[in-house]
């Protein structure tokens, strides 16, 4: 590796909105605020809500219903 041309590689804070902090290494020069982090993500806190999908699937399944209809499976 060359000498001189590689950035400087120097450990930093993230600080999250929530107040949560931690040590990370970045070439970004000083500390990062970020508005989301993983204490307070709601994939990772448990307080995701999921999206009703059986009534997109009913739908999918009404709306292509005469489609598979038509189509058997072939019997070998």
């Amino acid at each position: 590796m060359k000498a001189g041309i590689h950035p400087a590689y120097n450990e930093i804070s993230v600080i999250c909105a929530c107040g949560h902090s931690f040590k990370t290494r970045s070439t970004h020069k000083g500390d990062m605020r970020v508005e989301i982090c993983s204490s307070c993500h709601p994939f990772f806190t448990g307080k995701q809500k999921l999206m009703d999908t059986a009534g997109r699937i009913d739908r999918f399944e009404k709306k292509y219903k005469a489609s598979r209809v038509g189509k058997a499976a072939p019997t070998t």
